[in-house]
């Protein structure tokens, strides 16, 4: 790391700063911080899983927990709470932490509380997605006249900006995790992610009207 301008030592211009840690806004921060976290969790006793590194599981006989990590954001769960807030609270003593209670939103997913389990429903990131593309004013189409249109899709005489179309097909794949009725369609729009035609492009804004139509639709888990 060169020096920064207001405490150079004008004797040693050109000597640089050896670094004790990873500081924020380097290449290497993420992974410092993850490194760190992770070996604090698993001294905790929790196990990697092997599925997705970024998911952490305690298992015994009678306590079950699940810790998720994305960047600085944890989410922790699990069928024991003395159990959750010991391991907040040891964390804490590690880290600058702050609990900010029940799971409500994360990663533009509305988490709802049911008396059965949870809901969980991503119309504000489809809200964001219509206003992004200018289309929070367009008509909703059901789900009948949306598959038609999917099911003669064909290629179009003419090539669209495959950049804004690979966009707007990668935020319908991740809107497929609680809109599985999308599933189908985003498949068969993903296969022209190449070379991307006037009929795909019309087809994805025909995807975006049906979700404006069934917005509050979500996953019940």
């Amino acid at each position: 790391m060169v020096q920064p301008p207001t405490f150079k030592d004008d004797t040693t211009p050109y000597h640089v700063f050896r670094l004790n840690k990873a500081i924020y806004g380097l290449k290497q921060a993420p992974w410092a911080w993850y490194s760190a976290l992770k070996g604090d969790i698993l001294e905790f006793g929790f196990m990697n899983s092997k599925v997705d590194s970024s998911l952490f599981i305690y298992n015994t006989k009678y306590v079950t927990c699940y810790f998720l990590v994305y960047v600085d954001d944890l989410v922790i769960t699990g069928n024991d709470h003395i159990f959750i807030s010991s391991i907040i609270v040891q964390l804490g003593n590690q880290f600058s932490l702050k609990d900010i209670g029940q799971l409500h939103f994360f990663l533009g997913m509305k988490v709802i509380p049911t008396t059965t389990g949870l809901f969980l429903s991503q119309h504000k990131y489809i809200r964001d997605l219509l206003t992004k593309m200018n289309m929070h004013g367009a008509k909703e189409v059901t789900i009948q006249l949306f598959i038609t249109i999917v099911l003669q899709l064909i290629d179009g005489t003419s090539s669209v900006d495959s950049t804004k179309y690979k966009s707007v097909i990668g935020a319908l794949q991740y809107l497929s995790l609680t809109c599985p009725d999308i599933s189908f369609a985003v498949n068969k729009l993903s296969q022209f992610m190449h070379k991307p035609m006037t009929t795909s492009w019309t087809a994805a804004k025909r995807l975006l009207q049906y979700l404006k139509h069934t917005i509050f639709h979500g996953i019940h888990i």
